[in-house]
């Protein structure tokens, strides 16, 4: 949605600072479509109040977060899904297009997200763990170019969240139950 909304805003010349702030959790395709459109996507870490945060600070007009959070400072300072609701209906009426045509702006690709369970005293030292550090390598080296791999302690559980995205969703499974389960066992 977004997206949706992004592009439309900056063919009409209203995206401000032709960017678009989300966080670091995006979709790939999020970027993927920035670059077609030259539209900056500007991440900041996982958090409505981190995206606001960047917004005010740099005057940008249009953000927010994956699970559906979007921020239009034009007319609120908090995510509001009626008001982005409003927004794509808008859009749908001025450009005669279905939702169904709008969302190709971006295609989104598939993500896998494992929790590896871990020592609440060692979620943020994972980087420090050889082992990890050498198989989180391995990992960006080979979605390199296709994909990306983003691995994070999470703000509020012992856990250490595996993220990665690219073509094949098998793929992604398997790669990110490997990490996550070495992830557990180094760290446990």
């Amino acid at each position: 949605i977004m997206a949706i909304i992004g592009t439309y805003l900056k063919k009409e010349g209203k995206l401000k600072n032709d960017t678009i702030t989300a966080t670091v959790m995006s979709n790939l395709g999020l970027f993927i479509m920035g670059d077609k459109n030259n539209i900056t996507i500007e991440k900041t870490n996982v958090g409505d109040r981190y995206v606001l945060e960047r917004m005010l600070e740099a005057g940008h007009n249009l953000g927010g977060e994956q699970s559906g959070h979007i921020i239009n400072l034009d007319y609120n300072t908090t995510g509001d899904g009626i008001l982005t609701a409003i927004q794509v209906l808008t859009i749908m009426k001025k450009t005669g297009k279905k939702l169904s045509e709008l969302k190709n702006v971006m295609e989104i690709l598939p993500q896998v997200l494992i929790n590896a369970k871990v020592d609440p005293d060692k979620k943020e030292s994972y980087l420090e763990n050889e082992r990890i550090k050498t198989e989180i390598d391995k990992l960006e080296a080979k979605f390199a170019g296709e994909g990306r791999a983003l691995i994070r302690p999470s703000g509020t559980e012992p856990i250490v969240r595996v993220m990665i995205e690219g073509r094949d969703k098998d793929i992604l499974q398997r790669e990110a139950q490997a990490l996550a389960d070495i992830i557990t066992e180094e760290l446990k």
